[in-house]
């Protein structure tokens, strides 16, 4: 009895303190709340079967929605809690709102639509698949940025890394938590990774698979850290992939992993960089010293889960278990 009581009080508080926190006059980024606190409290709620965690999913999200107030449906990066005000990053491209922000909404606010019934949360992200659907794509590729007020892109800077990786990566989970019917997000993706698997992914003078960033008319041969996500997402995109495509797809998540695991390698410390370069003799280090540092980013490992899964080779959970090690041994340094 004593520990169902402290429950209730535990989730009273819950209660109040967020409803204290949606009323602060603070601008928050849309992107990071949904994918953190409304994804967080739609988890916990699917776990717990507790309403509180529902309902202030839907209380959050309202404050979101004001965000969608522009001309063309493309929310702002940014929205102020108490008025509603939204705007955008100042050192985006033109004004514009990024990719993998606006991008990485739909799983979150379909879910919504479904627990409550109200058509707007889904009606809000699919207005941006329908939006950039329509768009003309330089080589078929989605730029970083897009303006929300024009409808315009912005710098043409393509990346499978930071600016550009959530959205690919919703899209493919959207298929997989429609249990696979919905048709237009699996085309979506395909088409997507067709272009960059064209464009994009190159392997260097040393045999090692990556994936550049599209800039302005050329490639950019540095893959980030970010972008090593993308191996992971390969293989669980493999099965359903057209034209019997799914070992390729397979062996290119497994090429991704390499070349991911080389740039945690080819370091002192055994930790990877946040971003490495691919020309003049150097493959898979980080050249420019703004790029030499490690930050606990999880995309290295969460490709190597995913290749464990899908092949149960011992190589990924061996690879797993050296950085988990070398992880541990530097956090007790400090």
């Amino acid at each position: 009895m004593m520990m169902k009581k402290r429950a209730r009080v535990s989730l009273t508080n819950i209660n109040n303190a967020a409803f204290v926190c949606f009323l602060q006059n603070a601008e928050v980024s849309v992107f990071e709340v949904n994918i953190r606190f409304i994804g967080g409290l739609l988890a916990a709620y699917y776990l717990s079967g507790q309403e509180v965690f529902k309902m202030k999913a839907v209380q959050l999200a309202e404050k979101l929605l004001p965000a969608f107030n522009t001309p063309t449906g493309i929310p702002w990066a940014i929205v102020n809690l108490k008025s509603g005000v939204g705007r955008n990053w100042g050192w985006a491209s033109a004004g514009s709102s990024i990719l993998a922000e606006f991008g990485t909404l739909h799983m979150e606010f379909v879910h919504l639509t479904y627990l409550t019934g109200n058509p707007a949360y889904y009606q809000k992200v699919m207005h941006i698949r329908k939006l950039l659907a329509k768009m003309d794509r330089p080589n078929g590729l989605y730029p970083n940025y897009l303006n929300p007020r024009t409808g315009r892109w912005g710098q043409h800077h393509t990346s499978v890394g930071g600016l550009g990786d959530s959205f690919y990566e919703y899209l493919l989970k959207a298929w997989l938590m429609s249990d696979k019917t919905d048709a237009e997000a699996r085309k979506t993706y395909d088409d997507a990774i067709e272009a960059i698997e064209r464009h994009l992914i190159r392997k260097s003078n040393g045999g090692l698979t990556f994936i550049g960033e599209w800039k302005n008319g050329h490639l950019e041969r540095k893959m980030g850290h970010l972008a090593c996500f993308a191996g992971g997402m390969f293989a669980l995109g493999a099965d359903g992939s057209p034209d019997d495509k799914a070992g390729h797809y397979l062996q290119l998540g497994a090429e991704i992993a390499h070349t991911c695991h080389e740039s945690y390698d080819r370091t002192v410390l055994k930790l990877g960089p946040e971003a490495f370069k691919f020309d003049s003799g150097l493959e898979a280090v980080a050249v420019r010293q703004n790029e030499k540092y490690y930050i606990l980013r999880p995309e290295v490992i969460e490709t190597y889960w995913y290749m464990w899964r899908f092949t149960h080779d011992p190589k990924y959970r061996r690879w797993g278990w050296e950085a988990a090690q070398v992880n541990a041994l530097w956090a007790g340094q400090v």
